[in-house]
């Protein structure tokens, strides 16, 4: 009797980014050991004017920036900042080569089951489009075109943080400025005016702060995490096809090791998929 068992899949999980976490204590923790040590306090920029006015105008010229959907898509992006989702290739190799092992034994058509449990959209649909007999280079083209399009959209979610690092700096410098003008009004207590200008720039601090530490790192953070994650499609993608040409599951072994190598740079992936594209299929788009 034939084996028709589903394939055995090891379902992704998140994680802590011990990285992200690690990195933001480091730096916290340097800034402010660094300034007791030189005499200061805590409250000396502890300021909740001061954040109003930088998180307020810089969410707000954000959101004139942005498109609403981006931006809340890119919102719902903010958690992959702080955990890592990420699908190992080694499990996910194995796991295309029970698929593959299946269908060169029954056939593609065996794989009807196992397509309709699989947890990733992305290979859930090329394995749907093989079993439907759908032509090889319709498959390639279709597919390619999703990655185009998640990856586009993965830049655009990217770039709303890479933007507020851009306004924050500016902001906190209209803080400061509003704080002084403040203090100006009070020139007749010398005294006053001076603590009043230490707290006027605390406001450029938390501009320069959070842009520097927060902002433009995490939206590095996600474009990382989306060539990560286009490679693992391209990973995907290349399987399937090695299972519709009826290869060897250890070709296809030989073939998706390439991608353990975590050294291996995503432009490398690109020029890889555009040589495999079929002449006349269009251009992935950039991001």
């Amino acid at each position: 009797m034939a084996d028709t068992k589903p394939v055995k899949k090891k379902k992704a999980g998140s994680k802590p980014d011990l990285a992200t976490l690690g990195g933001l204590v480091v730096a916290l923790a340097g800034i402010l050991g660094g300034m007791l040590l030189e005499g200061g306090k805590v409250k000396d920029v502890s300021q909740l004017t001061a954040a109003m006015i930088v998180l307020g105008g810089t969410i707000g010229a954000v959101m004139v920036t942005t498109p609403l959907p981006v931006l809340l898509r890119a919102l719902g992006k903010l958690g992959a900042v702080f955990m890592d989702a990420s699908q190992a290739p080694d499990a996910l190799i194995e796991e295309i080569l029970g698929y593959a092992g299946k269908a060169r034994k029954h056939g593609v058509v065996a794989l009807e089951q196992d397509a309709a449990q699989v947890s990733d959209p992305f290979l859930r649909k090329a394995l749907n489009l093989a079993v439907d007999g759908t032509d090889l280079q319709e498959l390639r083209k279709m597919m390619e075109l999703e990655m185009a399009i998640e990856e586009q959209r993965g830049e655009a979610e990217a770039k709303v943080y890479e933007a507020a690092g851009g306004y924050a700096p500016t902001i906190g410098i209209i803080g400061a400025v509003l704080g002084l003008i403040q203090v100006m009004k009070h020139l007749e207590n010398i005294e006053e005016v001076g603590k009043g200008i230490a707290v006027a720039f605390v406001a450029t601090i938390y501009g320069v702060a959070s842009s520097n530490l927060f902002f433009i790192p995490a939206g590095n953070k996600l474009k990382a995490r989306l060539h990560h994650r286009m490679e693992t499609r391209e990973l995907m993608l290349d399987g399937v096809v090695g299972i519709v040409e009826g290869l060897n599951p250890k070709l296809i072994r030989a073939k998706l090791e390439a991608y353990t190598n975590t050294g291996a740079p995503a432009k490398a992936s690109k020029k890889k998929a555009a040589e495999a594209r079929p002449t006349g299929a269009p251009a992935a788009a950039e991001g």
